[in-house]
């Protein structure tokens, strides 16, 4: 039984069991996977893991903020490892025509500034309490429009 813990900045702690650091590695080599992409990846290590298995463990880690889950406009859920040492926030460019995302964040810093603006000001007029928000483009990869 593995005894490693995390600690989130809230107190909250819990076991690293197998599916749950399993998940972390895969998602230290690749994003923006779906939950049915990281359990074939996590069954190729362990075969006798169950999807239910997994699934309940992204929405875990998803709850302590280990994963980010993002919706790009398809049925399927994605997720990205967030980075717990520095603020690695940024926004998506997703192709509408082969589904490729790509994650930019050379304008961060200006959209900070309006988009808390805006969330400052969402929040006060209609009393709504903005936790997080996503930001995503749509369009043509360089790759499609080149076909």
């Amino acid at each position: 039984m593995n005894r490693h813990r995390y600690r989130k900045k809230n107190g909250d702690n819990f076991r690293w069991t197998n599916p749950r650091r399993d998940l972390v590695n895969i998602f230290t080599k690749e994003e923006h996977l779906s939950a049915d992409e990281a359990y074939m990846k996590v069954k190729q290590k362990n075969p006798e893991i169950g999807v239910a298995t997994v699934y309940r463990n992204l929405d875990f880690l998803t709850e302590r903020g280990i994963l980010n889950r993002f919706r790009f406009g398809d049925v399927k859920a994605r997720y990205e490892l967030r980075d717990l040492e520095k603020e690695n926030h940024h926004h998506h460019l997703i192709c509408e025509s082969c589904g490729k995302i790509i994650n930019y964040s050379e304008f961060v810093q200006r959209e900070k500034k309006l988009i808390n603006a805006m969330e400052k000001e969402l929040s006060e007029k209609h009393g709504f309490q903005i936790n997080s928000h996503q930001l995503h483009f749509y369009g043509i990869c360089k790759d499609c429009r080149d076909k």
